[in-house]
């Protein structure tokens, strides 16, 4: 890569600026060194690898200062001034609200059997191999019973 002119050893100017900092993020100081002098405007530099090693040590002493000054400002997250309430919008409820009456209606069009096997599965959280062994059936009938019972109430609740 040709930066300010000449050639630059990127792997030894990453392990001089680890060596010099012992900085474990050696290679995003480097990073931070290059934006910062193409974004001044830095070209015609003498020697650009001494200028990229020292531009970074001092941005790893400027971090550091920073990190053991005790009023050291927070920086800025406009997120922790908009709490956002975790509850769901009165909108958002009442669609909620909506949709789980038609699941209890679509629930209802099952057979009891279906219905039974779906309810373990989903709601009491079982495996099908233990519902299988609770009702004497195979693994595959729990399979196909939860198979048809969620494709019915997807096509069910559609639209809601």
């Amino acid at each position: 890569m040709e930066l300010f002119g000449s050639d630059i050893d990127w792997r030894r100017v990453i392990r001089h600026i680890a060596r010099v900092t012992r900085h474990r993020e050696a290679e995003d100081l480097a990073h931070v060194a290059v934006v910062r002098t193409l974004e001044r405007g830095g070209c015609d530099i003498a020697n650009p690898e001494a200028f990229l090693v020292k531009a970074a040590v001092n941005q790893a002493w400027d971090e550091h200062r920073r990190a053991q000054h005790p009023a050291a400002p927070i920086p800025f997250d406009p997120a922790t001034y908009f709490l956002r309430d975790p509850r769901p919008l009165p909108d958002e409820a009442l669609e909620a609200q909506q949709r789980l009456a038609r699941v209890r209606e679509g629930l209802k069009e099952l057979s009891p059997r279906a219905r039974e096997i779906f309810l373990m599965h989903r709601f009491d959280g079982l495996k099908y191999a233990e519902i299988a062994e609770r009702l004497a059936i195979s693994v595959s009938a729990v399979e196909k019973h939860v198979a048809r019972a969620m494709q019915f109430l997807a096509q069910w609740t559609e639209g809601y």
